[in-house]
């Protein structure tokens, strides 16, 4: 591995998470390597007369805690969940924003916005009329305000970016924090993703796709990456920030490192709206431009966080991605988790929650686990750490992200050492 030697170094110094699994990064990972799933009944609204009655939601949050009363009811859900895990990375990196405000900037994706806000604005204009409908419906619907909130609220003032790649987002959040970083446009970015989805267009919407599990009977048990009877994945929620800084920069102020973001790489199938590119050459391109990125080969990959949603397309050909980026014989090597298994698929949120599951991974020396993998399935037939976490200690970890319209994202953490 080499990296040049007058490329500003990046690394992780601040972790902040809401999930199904807890309302903290420590309690979601807890969760996660016991192997607890965060599904169940849906009680955001009514879905006796949907297909699906259960989702992997936030529960018990206090908004409040991290939001005024009066601006939180300006805000939609996903804004909430965001503003709370950007608050929450602030405190654990222990930067103070405001004496270098100019130099600190926020990328905080979505795959879709203020879904329930956007709902609320519909009834509210069938019955009442459009004189009379909330007049901060766009500013609680639009994609960016996400961004937007955490920017106001934590003050910062250097680049403000919000990406909207669908599954990709939160990876490309962090993927496009780190070249401000590397550009000198900023020393710090906050950067990660929020999705707020459980909501009655969504679950209609992905339903009548036949996108996501309908073992209504089962929930805990739904979602089952690369498991040979999985179905679809679990609407999730979640929202989760990471605090990267550029490396003297951290020092010089003491910083916790948790990690080093080596590298990034994106690509596009230009194949279908949904489906996977058959041939998996596509999505591998973005590993193999992240592993360049970083200045490693293959064989250095200790662990890869997959994409994983429990779909019977989309596990299938993750797997042909892999074998395609690592090669045959270190894909059978690498061991391989997807934590939708536990959290469900938070969409835009996904990848900056798995980029944490990465990094503490690295950092902790234990590999979580691909809950509900028990049935064998020829088509995805790699070390997936079924079930049980396993502790072992690797040096470089990968987070995968792969969404709707062919959108793919990879990022590259390498364990801290001190070097």
């Amino acid at each position: 591995m080499s990296t040049s030697p007058d490329r500003r170094r990046i690394v992780v110094t601040g972790l902040g998470m809401v999930s199904p699994l807890g309302n903290t990064v420590e309690d979601t990972w807890a969760a996660l390597v016991a192997g607890e799933s965060g599904a169940g009944p849906i009680t955001q609204f009514d879905s006796t007369d949907y297909p699906v009655h259960f989702a992997c939601e936030v529960k018990g949050l206090e908004v409040t805690d991290y939001v005024d009363y009066k601006a939180s009811r300006r805000m939609d859900r996903v804004t909430h969940l965001a503003l709370a895990a950007a608050r929450q990375a602030q405190a654990d990196s222990g930067l103070d924003v405001r004496p270098i405000a100019e130099r600190v900037g926020a990328a905080v994706a979505t795959g879709i916005g203020g879904l329930k806000s956007f709902e609320a604005c519909v009834d509210q204009l069938k019955a009442r009329g459009p004189d009379r409908v909330n007049p901060f419906s766009i500013v609680q619907i639009i994609p960016n305000l996400a961004a937007g909130w955490v920017s106001i609220e934590l003050g910062t003032r250097g680049p403000l970016l919000s990406q909207c790649t669908a599954c990709a987002a939160s990876n490309m959040a962090i993927g496009d924090g780190m070249d401000a970083i590397r550009l000198g446009r900023a020393d710090v970015m906050f950067c990660g993703g929020t999705e707020a989805p459980v909501t009655q267009v969504g679950i209609a919407g992905f339903g009548a796709m036949r996108a996501i599990s309908r073992r209504n009977d089962d929930p805990e048990r739904a979602s089952r990456p690369f498991d040979g009877e999985r179905d679809g994945f679990v609407m999730g929620e979640a929202s989760a920030m990471v605090v990267i800084e550029e490396l003297e920069h951290a020092r010089a102020r003491g910083a916790k490192i948790y990690a080093e973001l080596l590298g990034y790489g994106v690509s596009s199938d230009a194949n279908h709206v949904s489906d996977p590119d058959p041939t998996g050459e596509n999505p591998a391109r973005a590993l193999r431009m992240a592993f360049a990125d970083a200045g490693i080969e293959a064989e250095d990959v200790g662990y890869v966080n997959a994409h994983g949603t429990s779909t019977p397309a989309g596990d299938a050909g993750e797997t042909r991605v892999l074998k395609v980026a690592l090669g045959e014989d270190k894909a059978y090597r690498t061991p391989i988790s997807s934590t939708k298994g536990a959290t469900g698929h938070c969409l835009g949120a996904a990848g900056a929650v798995e980029a944490i599951f990465t990094i503490l991974a690295l950092e902790r020396g234990i590999l979580p686990p691909t809950i509900n993998q028990t049935t064998p399935d020829p088509e995805c037939d790699l070390d997936y750490i079924p079930n049980e976490a396993r502790h072992e200690q690797v040096e470089i970890g990968v987070s995968n992200s792969f969404g709707f319209g062919g959108h793919n994202a990879c990022l590259v953490f390498r364990r801290w050492r001190g070097d």
